[in-house]
């Protein structure tokens, strides 16, 4: 397998994250509130997890978790190709600059759940504005917040803003 570029990892990450976000919201016909792709600090390749009203059911100490929530690493089988384009990758600490490599892999992610939003993926409207999308990096740093600036409407992030930027 040649190395893929950073078009083709979001375009790989883009169908995973289709596949398992349309299942999820078919199965699971809740409100959900919170969906992230989760990454690692060496950026390996994310997972999905989400939070719906429904399961939170009043916790609202892990409500912005995604180790708690109940749909973390939700249909990991539909990763698997994306974990077999990030394994063709460098490795994270097998050359001088990883934080070139650190960027694109997280630019793909990005990239891939801005174009699913841009499909409707998530709602449009007052709909839109009840989900909080975001690629985040574990254990979180501001560039967390960063990204959930770039990928949500600002009306979808003033709970998220106040109760869990970094």
């Amino acid at each position: 397998m040649s190395m893929p570029d950073e078009s083709e990892l979001a375009d790989a990450i883009g169908v995973a994250a289709e596949r398992a976000i349309g299942r999820l919201f078919r199965e699971q016909p809740e409100s959900f509130y919170y969906c992230s792709l989760i990454t690692t600090g060496e950026a390996h390749a994310p997972f999905l997890a989400a939070w719906s009203v429904e399961k939170l059911a009043g916790r609202k100490e892990i409500k912005w978790s995604y180790a708690d929530c109940p749909y973390c690493d939700f249909s990991p089988e539909d990763f698997e190709a994306v974990r077999k384009l990030f394994a063709a990758r460098p490795a994270m600490d097998s050359f001088a600059d990883c934080s070139a490599e650190y960027e694109l892999r997280l630019r793909a992610m990005e990239a891939a759940l801005r174009r699913l939003d841009a499909k409707g993926i998530f709602g449009s409207g007052p709909e839109r504005n009840r989900i909080v999308v975001n690629v985040e990096v574990m254990p979180p740093d501001h560039t967390n917040t960063e990204r959930a600036l770039r990928l949500n409407p600002l009306e979808a992030l003033g709970e998220w803003l106040a109760e869990a930027a970094e």
